[in-house]
């Protein structure tokens, strides 16, 4: 339903914020506010604030504020709807009349749902009855006391073709409302409906409400077609919004967080029934998505609840798949503050058998040993393949790149891309070499892009930015900077050499935080005669740029306009490969240290140090400018 501004705003006159917070908060008043210990975190001294006044409150502790509205979806788990219902009705308030159309639709699902009350009584009923035995024994041997049979609603249905058909009609259903209820079949044939479950364990499936809008049934036949049955889409449910559990779990984190404000209250995703009552029965908020892939609305409700929630999926392969479809779900809709985190239950149990077999704490205390998204990401990228050969190495950094550009938040897709990144040096870590002083030089050793080292992330480079102009301008190559300052005003140029750019940098490491905002800009998929020069300053390198600018020679046959456009890429990617052979050159001299000396490495490393030297000197004279080959 939807409200209208008027009539929220004659709900909220209507309330003191301080009555209805008051009711959850004890508030001392201090002035003209109140003042009470947030009900957010943890604290000793009083930070929550509520003033009547201007009709909000505000945490300082958490930074929390809004209205009475929002602190009963934050407080209390409620929907926006759910919570204009709760206050309304404290205020006297009817809630707005739908249309003639959407008030017939209702009654009609609010008779529907009558039906589903009195099927599930009649389904528990049928349990602890003689046919319901054998039932009986397999949630013990499942470890499922019948002291908690009554918490989860669980029933039975007896293998009886019409016997709630039966019950239902004896109580004055009609079979159409039964079959739009999911819980008759209509055969095609135009025969007599039937009963959609028999022989089957029945777990009832509520709303956010906790009122039952349909059944999951596990069936007792080992050799039944579908080990799992559940209901079919229907006017109360919509498998791809619910979660099985959903109700149950929102009290469970409601009251963790009235005795503990905190975030680390879990929300855990399982994948059966069982194994959401095991974990609920062990004091953790659990759901499950019912047998389906996790939609993005289910991910929604999630988030709601829980700004992290975690996914447990069986270890099996189809476990695993489960949750391969739930991370390329998730990826595009990540934000600041809203992900996921995994967990897998050790030993190739499930949620149920840890709590059969070693009981409640070892349960929690497993669910707690929880995994990253972004680590979980990267694992899957990295255990796709085998990583023995260079172009399988080069198609997993693909994979990474592609798998973090799909996130929408822009500031978080460039946190992921680093990330994993970093995680791929960290994997496949490159020699550190140390330049010479000639055109090339500058003695900082390379540090692969993402500032991972030995599987350790290292200190933010200061980089450019915290050099003096001076310092930039000092001993640096005119060369270099050419080539930094035509790639910033020429991206097309540089893109086919974007790998070289965050690997290799311009040549020189003073250069280097440049080439990685360059590099940055040219993956975000920037038009070619984008203004990056502007891109760049807006990231605080301006001054660094106009330092570039005045060390590059005027010279450079490539920053002339007077040359043709195709000849001056051409001779300016010529340039740049020079650049690119002299890393390469430094980095196979280095790798060869760690050899054994043999005639071999010898004469391998003698030629290296010649192409070397000769690249530095046909770099600092400045031939490549002059097209010399």
């Amino acid at each position: 339903m939807r409200f209208d501004d008027r009539f929220l705003e004659e709900l909220k006159s209507r309330l003191r914020p301080s009555d209805v917070i008051g009711k959850s908060v004890k508030l001392r008043r201090q002035g003209r506010e109140y003042a009470g210990l947030s009900p957010f975190t943890k604290e000793k001294s009083p930070s929550f604030f509520v003033n009547d006044d201007k009709g909000f409150y505000h945490c300082f502790s958490s930074g929390k504020h809004g209205d009475i509205i929002s602190f009963l979806q934050e407080t209390e788990r409620l929907t926006f709807s759910e919570a204009i219902e709760r206050l309304a009705s404290e205020a006297g308030m009817a809630l707005p009349e739908p249309d003639a159309r959407a008030a017939q639709d209702d009654r009609k699902r609010q008779g529907l749902g009558d039906w589903m009350a009195l099927a599930a009584t009649w389904f528990e009923a049928e349990l602890r009855r003689p046919v319901g035995q054998a039932a009986r024994a397999y949630l013990e041997r499942r470890g499922l006391p019948e002291g908690e049979w009554s918490r989860f609603h669980i029933g039975f249905a007896p293998n009886n073709r019409t016997g709630l058909k039966d019950y239902l009609i004896a109580k004055g259903a009609q079979p159409g409302d039964l079959i739009e209820a999911g819980v008759l079949i209509a055969p095609e044939d135009g025969g007599a409906p039937y009963d959609r479950f028999r022989d089957r364990i029945i777990f009832p499936i509520t709303d956010t409400c906790g009122k039952v809008v349909s059944f999951g049934g596990r069936a007792m036949d080992p050799a039944a077609r579908a080990k799992y049955l559940n209901g079919p889409e229907t006017s109360l449910f919509h498998k791809g919004r619910l979660l099985y559990g959903l109700y149950e779990a929102r009290k469970i984190l409601h009251a963790a967080q009235a005795a503990v404000p905190t975030d680390n209250n879990p929300l855990v995703v399982v994948e059966g029934y069982m194994d959401v009552i095991a974990c609920q029965r062990a004091g953790v908020a659990a759901v499950a998505a019912m047998g389906t892939a996790m939609t993005e609305e289910q991910m929604e409700v999630l988030w709601r609840l829980h700004p992290e929630p975690t996914l447990c999926f069986d270890g099996d392969k189809a476990g695993q798949r489960a949750a391969s479809r739930a991370m390329d779900r998730a990826l595009p809709l990540l934000k600041p503050g809203r992900s996921f985190r995994f967990s897998l239950v050790t030993g190739g149990k499930d949620p149920d058998d840890v709590l059969r077999e070693q009981g409640p704490a070892a349960l929690r205390s497993q669910l707690a040993a929880t995994t990253p998204f972004v680590e979980q990401l990267f694992s899957r990228e990295r255990d796709l393949e085998p990583l023995d050969t260079p172009e399988r190495k080069a198609g997993l950094k693909q994979r990474l790149r592609a798998a973090a550009a799909t996130i929408a938040d822009k500031d978080l897709a460039q946190a992921y891309r680093d990330d994993l990144l970093g995680r791929l040096d960290a994997l496949f870590p490159r020699a550190a070499f140390t330049p010479n002083d000639g055109g090339y030089g500058g003695g900082r050793p390379f540090v692969p892009r993402g500032q991972w080292r030995d599987g350790k992330r290292l200190p933010p480079d200061p980089g450019i930015r915290g050099v003096a102009r001076a310092q930039i301008g000092e001993r640096i190559n005119p060369f270099h900077a050419a080539i930094a300052l035509a790639a910033i005003d020429h991206p097309g140029w540089a893109r086919p050499y974007d790998e070289a750019i965050e690997r290799v940098g311009f040549g020189d490491p003073r250069l280097r935080p440049l080439a990685r905002e360059l590099f940055e800009a040219l993956v975000d998929d920037m038009h070619d005669d984008a203004p990056f020069r502007d891109i760049l300053a807006r990231k605080g390198l301006g001054p660094q740029i106009a330092e570039v600018e005045r060390v590059a020679q005027a010279d450079a046959p490539f920053l002339k306009s007077g040359m043709e456009p195709h000849q001056a890429r051409a001779l300016w990617s010529a340039c740049y490969e020079a650049v690119i052979e002299v890393a390469n050159a430094e980095q196979a001299l280095e790798a060869l240290r760690h050899e054994p000396v043999t005639a071999g490495t010898l004469t391998a490393t003698r030629d290296l140090r010649t192409r070397i030297t000769v690249l530095q000197r046909r770099i600092s004279n400045l031939e490549f400018w002059r097209g010399e080959s």
